[in-house]
């Protein structure tokens, strides 16, 4: 297998080379030395709680009522809260009725449920067992050996029936009013199943760091009110008391905020959580004036909501002593919700007019879940408590995990996972101490960009050929999957503009300023890329992969401080020599390549959180490092190629495979285990699948006669002090 490494050139400029074989391990320089997450920042989000007029006036009491917003089942149509699919170390640990036919990209005509590798239906309902995974196996699954089974099935997460929504009640019934139909697809017979997500859900602890969100990164990193996209969305805004009887609508920017960004989707979205054409203004409508956690219990010593609870220590109660109008009022500038008339905002036919409250429901909603998901962060690992050595490494671990360390470090896994987080998409956060704390970004002869970039570069093999390639930073491509059943960052927004950051810098570069749609991408410095574009040399040729003074460059707009490259890297090509170079019908200078990359989860907790891949198509972390020692599933053009290429000290050697595997666990914080503060949480009855299998299923649903009837995990109210029973593996689970 040909493979490209990147080697930097006399301190001058990073070049693509070729080598026939792979390099070992032990040839590699060792990685960066990963750190305790208890030095990264959380991104600051000014005008958020603090300034002059903070639109969060009682940080605590917003809090509370974004923890009691994620945990409610009332907020779906039809039982499906937040928390439903990520109630278990933050991601879903459910195991019937979890398979999608076919992935996000996935047309209707190509979305059609495979059989198991046993040739049993996997399909509506399916209870999972270990058999069925890995969704892609080999004869010999640490080398890129015959292909045994595969399927672009997904496991994803079960969310609701769907329907077409047609009103809410407002005190009583937390289901909404909808004409439900068994779906054409997700159904056992004639009768109807829930959905399932075509996309695995992925932790939510620790997401307060990655500066966009959703696998393909559509939750923009600047929250704009009411949706999404950020400054992508020309509709957006929030309604403002500008006078005593007067309020406008107005423009809503806050960056750091992608957790806001994410939390808006779901609630209309009808296979997760929402009836179709559902708004958040009638999500508004529906919950304002109830009591939050109307029917799910919640602990007297619940860490956020213990002082809202009706329970005391002998007996635990439903509900909690508010309203959510109460809450929001507590928590938010009054600017926002104290207009006592109607705002023009057109309601569906029949409905009264929205209030301003009803009508910024969407930010009251969304930027209360970002802040109690702020609190989620899982910093007590045995990794983070261990004391460290002079060389930053952690003493206290076993002679196992620290092989393991060895390891991740030395089979440049923290290329990706990059970090305290182990995450590259923790942009922000990694730039915020790359200066401080430089072990965990490299040796001094194997450095990692951590600016700010939105963009880098990267060697890929496309179409055979070397080149060096623009990629979203914090988003990957390892090969999981094949690019047509999901395109990842490759994809299009609402609007129909590129999700990628790349194809937007490419643009800019070519002058064509009216393209950028996410400010940010101004801001990208060619001095930081990971591997150059452009050299300020003058020579006779053109060189393959840098662009010279021979092709017309300019200085980087940006200030050169601090450049993780050379200053003799500082420069961009002209816009005419960039447009040129896009006009070539093959170029490798000017490549995009993001089609089925997707964001970098954190490895936190990762014992916890399977099935893992975007497409939740491995069950077990020593699956997932079987995966990456045989260098990945498929071989795509924007595949990683000098991240995820064969590992020969993981395919010959079992101890290393098996002390990998123990290093991850040493990410395993046992507040999480346990169910601890911050991670502690009300009652919450989950539907998991539909009574029955997958050959047949009971028809009698109250929502209609003609959905099968639920089954449900029962998830008990915890407080503060947690369980005493450890959360299981989804091995463990599959296996019960």
């Amino acid at each position: 297998m040909r493979i490209i490494r990147t080697i930097r050139l006399s301190g001058l400029m990073a070049a693509a080379i070729v080598f026939n074989t792979p390099l070992s391990a032990a040839e590699l320089a060792l990685g960066p030395m990963p750190i305790s997450l208890k030095t990264l920042p959380v991104p600051p989000v000014p005008g958020l709680v603090d300034g002059s007029a903070p639109i969060v006036v009682n940080k605590a009491a917003a809090i509370a009522l974004g923890k009691a917003l994620f945990w409610d089942s009332n907020v779906g149509s039809d039982g499906m809260a937040c928390a439903s699919c990520h109630f278990h170390a933050g991601a879903d640990g459910r195991t019937k009725n979890q398979v999608s036919a076919g992935g996000q990209s996935a047309s209707i005509a190509e979305q059609i449920f495979d059989a198991a590798a046993d040739a049993t239906p996997l399909g509506p309902n399916r209870p999972l067992s270990v058999f069925d995974f890995p969704l892609h196996q080999r004869e010999n699954p640490l080398a890129d050996s015959t292909v045994m089974f595969d399927t672009d099935n997904v496991v994803g997460s079960a969310g609701t029936f769907a329907g077409d929504f047609k009103a809410v009640t407002r005190y009583s019934s937390g289901i909404d009013t909808c004409d439900r139909a068994p779906d054409p697809i997700f159904r056992v017979g004639a009768n109807g199943t829930r959905r399932v997500t075509p996309r695995n859900a992925p932790t939510v602890i620790n997401a307060v760091f990655n500066h966009r969100n959703f696998w393909d990164g559509r939750a923009n990193n600047s929250f704009n009110g009411s949706s999404p996209w950020g400054d992508r969305d020309p509709n957006a805004g929030v309604w403002v008391l500008t006078g005593t009887r007067t309020v406008q609508k107005q423009r809503l920017r806050l960056i750091n905020s992608s957790l806001a960004s994410l939390a808006v989707a779901p609630p209309t979205n009808h296979t997760e959580m929402s009836c179709n054409n559902r708004t958040l203004l009638d999500l508004g409508r529906k919950l304002l004036f109830r009591q939050p956690l109307q029917n799910q219990s919640v602990h007297a010593s619940d860490s956020v909501l213990g002082p809202y609870s009706f329970s005391d220590a002998d007996k635990l109660s439903p509900g909690l002593n508010t309203t959510y109008a109460g809450l929001i009022r507590q928590a938010y500038n009054a600017k926002y919700w104290s207009y006592s008339g109607r705002v023009p905002v057109s309601p569906p036919v029949g409905q009264s007019p929205y209030t301003q409250l009803e009508a910024n429901f969407p930010m009251f909603f969304a930027l209360a879940i970002q802040l109690y998901e702020s609190t989620l962060i899982s910093d007590e690992a045995p990794f983070d408590t261990s004391a460290r050595d002079a060389n930053h490494q952690p003493i206290d671990l076993s002679a196992e995990e620290l092989n393991g360390l060895k390891q991740f470090r030395s089979n440049q896994c923290g290329l990706c996972h990059l970090g305290p987080n182990f995450s590259s998409a923790s942009i922000a956060a990694n730039a915020a101490i790359a200066q401080t704390h430089p072990e965990a970004f490299g040796e001094p002869t194997f450095r990692i960009s951590a600016s700010p970039n939105v963009v880098n570069r990267i060697p890929l093999m496309v179409g055979n050929q070397p080149v060096t390639a623009f990629y979203d930073t914090g988003f990957s491509s390892n090969g999981a999957a094949r690019e047509a059943n999901d395109i990842g960052a490759g994809g299009v927004d609402d609007f129909g503009n590129p999700l990628s950051f790349s194809n937007q810098y490419l643009q800019l570069l070519a002058g064509n300023t009216s393209a950028i749609l996410d400010s940010e991408v101004n801001a990208v410095r060619a001095c930081d890329f990971q591997n150059a574009m452009a050299t300020n040399m003058t020579l006779r040729y053109s060189l393959p992969n840098l662009f010279t003074q021979t092709d017309g460059l300019l200085p980087q707009p940006q200030t050169t401080a601090n450049c993780f490259l050379p200053l003799s890297n500082a420069f961009i090509p002209t816009p005419a020599a960039a447009q040129a170079e896009l006009n070539k019908a093959v170029n490798k200078r000017m490549v995009a390549a993001v089609a089925a990359t997707f964001k970098t989860p954190t490895l936190r907790n990762i014992e916890l959180t399977g099935p893992y891949m975007h497409n939740g198509g491995m069950a077990t972390l020593e699956q997932v490092v079987e995966f990456y020692s045989r260098g990945g599933n498929f071989n795509l053009d924007s595949k990683h190629v000098t991240r995820v290429f064969p590992q020969p000290t993981l395919q010959s050697n079992p101890q290393n495979r098996a002390d990998l595997v123990a290093f991850l666990k040493t990410l395993t914080d046992e507040r999480v285990l346990y169910q601890r503060a911050p991670f502690d949480h009300p009652a919450l009855k989950i539907p998991h699948g539909q009574v029955g299998d997958e050959t047949a299923t009971f028809s009698g649903n109250p929502l209609n006669a003609a959905l099968s009837k639920d089954e449900y995990l029962q998830l008990p109210a915890v407080g503060a002090d947690g369980v005493t029973e450890p959360l299981t593996s989804f091995e463990q689970r599959l296996a019960h």
